[in-house]
């Protein structure tokens, strides 16, 4: 498990599943692709659609490609 990156804020956050420990799948409002108040991710920085995310949960960092038409991206950020 990574430790949480110093510059994570809690009012940058984003509602992606995390790759890593699947937070949020058998969650009703990330179902229904609602901001749940439970399973967010860490938003770190952005460069473009590209987004450089951490999960609360496990400390996993990778980066998503966040256009609407585009797979995710794994990897680290």
């Amino acid at each position: 498990m990574f430790p949480i990156d110093p510059t994570a804020d809690r009012a940058r956050r984003a509602w992606f599943n995390c790759p890593q420990c699947t937070s949020g799948i058998g969650c009703g409002d990330c179902r229904r692709n609602r901001n749940c108040d439970v399973h967010w991710q860490y938003l770190l920085s952005n460069q473009g659609w590209l987004l450089h995310l951490q999960c609360p949960g496990c400390g996993h960092l990778w980066s998503h490609d966040s256009k609407p038409d585009a797979a995710s991206a794994s990897g680290a950020a």
